[in-house]
């Protein structure tokens, strides 16, 4: 595949720093998905929240969400997009560079103004992808929780377009911890893959499927998908 932004052309502006949403190569990138970039007719997409390991999807959490996505559909029925820090970063591309490169996470980050920033920025880009991929989904799904969500939400106050959003808030206010960095839990708990299930399931209009613990299936030790 032929690089985003060719290594002779690339910044020398770091990208491990706070700063990132403004990285000229990370707007670059961005840029170039929302008006180069031709994105695939499929049933659905479903918008999953940037990793810290990269690809994100040799990341544990991307994992997860596979196995619950492709135990309900068939890979070419679905278009993952990966959004967050990177801005939008469809599947395909996640091993292109910047988004294979940066280390900050947005989500660990607690300067007012940046968060700011990068819920208008990114709210922007993600109302951009949808206007441009209007024709190419018939359904929509976001899993995302915090700034990611809040993101999502402005965005579709932007476009005329569906996309459903999980997990549902009544799971949230469930699994809020008031004494976390990070009050609102893992999108890997799962309370909140059962929700991820249940948008998939119900947008198919297919039975629902328990989401639970099964050891055998399990990559990490944690609660995973029982097909």
């Amino acid at each position: 595949m032929k690089p985003i932004i060719p290594e002779n052309e690339r910044s020398k502006e770091p990208l491990d720093t706070e700063r990132i949403i403004y990285h000229p190569d990370m707007v670059r990138a961005n840029d170039w998905v929302l008006t180069e970039y031709e994105a695939p007719f499929r049933k659905v997409c479903i918008f999953v929240p940037c990793a810290k390991r990269k690809p994100y999807h040799e990341s544990p959490s991307h994992k997860k969400f596979d196995r619950i996505i492709f135990g309900i559909l068939k890979p070419e029925d679905v278009h993952i997009v990966t959004f967050g820090t990177c801005g939008i970063a469809p599947r395909e591309l996640d091993t292109q560079y910047p988004f294979m490169n940066y280390t900050f996470m947005m989500g660990k980050c607690n300067v007012t103004k940046i968060k700011r920033d990068f819920i208008r920025i990114e709210s922007e880009r993600i109302a951009a992808y949808l206007e441009k991929t209007r024709e190419n989904y018939r359904h929509r799904i976001a899993y995302c929780i915090g700034d990611f969500r809040t993101a999502m939400e402005k965005a579709l106050e932007m476009v005329d377009i569906k996309v459903d959003i999980v997990p549902r808030e009544d799971t949230i206010q469930k699994m809020i911890q008031p004494d976390k960095a990070f009050i609102y839990n893992s999108l890997s708990s799962k309370e909140y893959l059962q929700d991820l299930s249940d948008a998939i399931t119900d947008a198919f209009g297919l039975p629902r499927m328990e989401v639970g613990l099964k050891e055998d299936l399990s990559v990490d030790d944690t609660d995973w998908y029982v097909l």
